[in-house]
């Protein structure tokens, strides 16, 4: 018989890490674990999804095994449950008490008014056990599936990510504080510069420099703390590299000044504590900016959240109340009056409506509901009172799973590995392994002294110095993404701007994207000016694009707005009115069929035109002839074709993704020449989608929306342009702050140019340790030559930063 799959998900909130390699280093410990079968840490959420084996692993040995690596890990669980049976407050406190006494339950607090109680757990104890106790005590207890749990989450993420900000800034400033005299007094003498004569003697000199090397030290102590744990996970990382570099510098650096102490004054040349004081602090600069860049990711979630109104006009116990809607179960009846976003997903009973879904389905026109249409929370209210079965509420609602959608999208996205912490892992063990080396050759085989031996080992620990290595990837990201800015390209990380480089396909939503998300008047049959006059005219008081589009073309030629007598919407069919005596009536090829006795051919042709050419189409009637036909349509944005051919022409995959119909997308994508149409696609699977296309070749997602998020986040790169919602921006990891999408090429070529760059910077950070390692090692002494001085050792590690740095500042001037 086969055994039943006994794994188990979990995600557990994990602090203290610094960059991407520290993700590598927990996944690494809890991967070791046995009974773990998959280890994944997103750094941009400073989540931990973790798969495992409850019967060969418990939670807390996972735990145990992040703090053991030197990282921190989020114990508390906040949830609500709705309380069922109470009568009074001491049932109230029945209820508290009860759930107080399980283990594991750090604080239970009950509200009696609003029949909540609110929990606060760490992970020994899951909502089961706490729902069993309510019940075992004579309550009933549901869990409220609520956004709130998670905007408190996210609320607490958010302020350990400020946290981490502020502390970067502080440590970055204090470490200039010491490192800029140190820099002064070190470099000073040897470029000319004024010293006083009192701090060039020797014991002095030395001594001033330890001084100020110290506080350095301490404020950058978790490079060593994290590096060396990282190094005996098995799993060294950046830190590690900077901790041992930095290390080796200021050890030798001390042992030399010891010697100054002692009156050996030529040890005064052998001082590196500049080189491990500067070293910190730029990466600790470059820690800042990162921490700054990624504290952001949790705004997007928070906007989705804010999308459902917080209360909801409910029919409970033989009257209507407002209530959180949080309190809503299933079968509840709400209602919406015109001008309300719909509170929860359901079902109208009663009531008829126009809903603009534009925010959540991406449709451009309002849709007309009806008694036994469904309606989705979050969207608007426009024309009619309605009144609603609940269907879904907390989690299964759509605007939750949309938020469930960007949260997995986010947690799941693999961080693509930086190229210098896959070298590190060789590269670290490699030096250390080539200095000893280099120590036990000479001292115990060549017959050299302890200071000769010990001078190759520090010299090649010198060399090798990772401060080129730590700075070729974040001054070009910096940089380019500096000039991109500039250009209007905003890139909110280093991955990012990686990974567009890689991208094989560009996949475009439509509306507000390609086009500019506003409807026009595009073609008037029959008398111009007087059609749009009295469009205009009866459409004035309502509030659909359609109505608004009509008004502005109608104000475009400066055509007053007639006063109209019994304007009347027509649900699903147009509008009628009264003017001068006359009936008309405004609308679609079924209130015409409906109301017209006689139409003219040319209208009935050019009805069939425009509906070919996927724009919206209305008759305009009077009493029963046709008068006239009126075509809108959203309009392309003037450098779309262009963007597309020019996507096109590098050899780029160009898709258009829409919630629009078949015949107007397909319009659409001939004006553009795309080849390639997914159209009638709603939120949800406008993630799969792009997931499905993802399996084949990278993508890029660009898009402007609320419906847009989970795609965005889906996406290897999302990308919102700047006319977008504030949550397709948030989401995004390339926000094009021009209207137009040839920002789209731009930010790519910019992608492709930095990569180059960083490869450029790579090799020369590395090409100083080939070539200066054996030199350091002691090669050139070998055939005849000098022994390599640590303090040359030291200055071919500056000039691989310099150089690293100079190629990285030619981004600045990128066109």
């Amino acid at each position: 018989m086969q055994q039943k799959n006994v794994n188990v998900e979990k995600k557990i909130s994990v602090s203290g890490m610094s960059c991407a390699s520290c993700a590598a280093t927990v996944e690494k410990a809890v991967q070791k674990l046995s009974g773990v079968t998959s280890s994944q840490v997103n750094f941009m959420t400073n989540l931990l999804n973790v798969t495992y084996n409850p019967k060969e692993v418990s939670m807390q040995q996972i735990k145990q095994a992040i703090i053991k690596a030197g990282y921190q890990v989020d114990n508390q669980e906040q949830q609500q449950f709705a309380i069922g049976g109470m009568s009074c407050g001491s049932c109230a406190a029945t209820v508290e008490k009860t759930v107080q006494k399980l283990s594991g339950v750090q604080t239970s607090n009950i509200n009696f008014s609003t029949s909540t109680l609110n929990v606060t757990h760490d992970s020994t104890i899951d909502e089961d056990q706490i729902i069993q106790a309510i019940n075992d005590a004579g309550f009933s207890a549901q869990l409220i599936q609520e956004t709130m749990n998670q905007k408190q989450r996210l609320a607490q993420r958010k302020e350990q990510q400020r946290l981490k900000v502020s502390n970067d800034k502080k440590r970055f400033l204090w470490s200039c504080v010491f490192t800029v005299p140190l820099l002064y007094l070190s470099m000073g003498t040897m470029i000319g510069l004024w010293v006083p004569s009192i701090l060039i003697q020797p014991k002095i000199f030395a001594t001033v420099q330890l001084l100020l090397t110290i506080p350095v030290l301490y404020l950058g102590r978790s490079f060593y703390t994290m590096g060396f744990k990282a190094i005996k996970q098995g799993a060294p990382n950046m830190d590690s590299l900077v901790g041992l570099g930095t290390a080796s510098a200021f050890i030798y650096s001390l042992f030399n000044t010891c010697l100054v102490l002692f009156n050996n004054v030529n040890a005064v040349h052998h001082l590196y504590f500049e080189s491990a004081a500067t070293i910190l602090t730029l990466i600790t600069l470059g820690n800042y900016f990162e921490a700054k860049a990624t504290s952001k990711t949790s705004q997007a979630i928070e906007q989705l959240i804010d999308l459902t109104p917080k209360k909801a006009f409910v029919y409970r116990n033989h009257t209507w109340k407002y209530l959180p809607v949080e309190q809503l179960v299933k079968g509840d009846l709400v209602r919406v009056t015109p001008g309300e976003k719909v509170s929860a997903d359901g079902v109208i009973i009663k009531g008829q409506t126009m809903i603009d879904q534009a925010l959540l389905t991406g449709e451009s026109i309002p849709v007309q509901k009806q008694i036994g249409d469904e309606v989705i929370s979050g969207s608007f209210n426009q024309t009619g009172a309605i009144e609603i079965k609940v269907t879904k509420t907390g989690a299964e609602t759509m605007v939750a799973q949309m938020v469930q959608l960007v949260q997995e999208a986010q947690d799941t996205k693999a961080p693509i590995a930086k190229l210098a912490d896959k070298i590190a892992a060789i590269f670290v063990p490699t030096v250390m392994s080539l200095a000893i080396l280099s120590f036990v050759l000479w001292y115990f085989i060549g017959d050299k002294s302890f200071n000769f031996a010990m001078t190759t080992l520090v010299s090649v620990l010198v060399i090798a110095c990772p401060c080129a290595l730590g700075l070729a990837t974040p001054t070009s990201m910096m940089t380019s993404t500096g000039a991109g800015a500039k250009r209007g390209i905003l890139v909110k990380s280093g991955t990012s701007l990686e990974q567009l480089a890689r991208v094989k396909t560009v996949i475009f939503d439509k509306t507000g994207t390609l086009t500019k998300g506003q409807l026009q008047v595009t073609n008037v049959v029959g008398d111009e000016k007087k059609l749009l006059q009295l469009a205009a005219s009866f459409e004035q008081y309502l509030q659909h694009p359609i109505a608004q589009s009509l008004v502005k073309a109608a104000q475009q030629q400066n055509l007053s707005l007639q006063s109209v007598q019994e304007v009347q919407a027509l649900p699903g069919l147009g509008v009628k009115a009264v003017f001068k005596q006359r009936l008309y009536y405004l609308g679609n090829q079924s209130l015409m069929q409906d109301v017209s006795q006689k139409c003219e051919e040319r209208y009935s042709q050019a009805f069939e035109q425009f509906l070919n050419e996927g724009k919206t189409v209305l008759y305009m009637i009077c009493d029963s002839e046709v008068i006239g036909v009126l075509a809108i349509a959203d309009q392309l944005k003037e450098d779309a074709k262009k963007a597309v051919q020019q996507l096109q022409s590098m050899n780029l995959r160009v898709v258009m993704l829409t919630g629009d119909n078949q015949q107007t997308a397909q319009t659409i994508a001939k004006q553009l020449d795309i080849n390639t149409v997914i159209s009638d696609v709603l939120p949800k699977d406008k993630a799969d989608v792009v997931a499905e296309l993802q399996n084949n070749e990278p993508c890029a997602f660009v898009g402007d929306g609320i419906n847009d998020a989970p795609a965005l986040a889906t996406a290897q790169v999302g990308m919102a342009v700047s006319s977008g919602t504030d949550i397709a921006i948030e989401t995004a990891d390339v926000v094009l702050m021009n209207k137009g999408v040839i920002d789209v090429v731009k930010a790519i070529k910019l992608s492709k140019k930095t990569l180059r760059n960083i490869h450029q910077n790579l090799f020369w950070a590395f090409i100083y340790n080939i070539i200066g390692i054996p030199i350091a090692m002691g090669g050139l002494y070998l055939i005849g030559g000098p022994l390599l001085n640590p303090m040359i050792a030291g200055a071919c590690m500056s000039l691989s930063s310099v150089t690293v740095v100079l190629n990285a500042l030619r981004l600045r001037y990128w066109k």
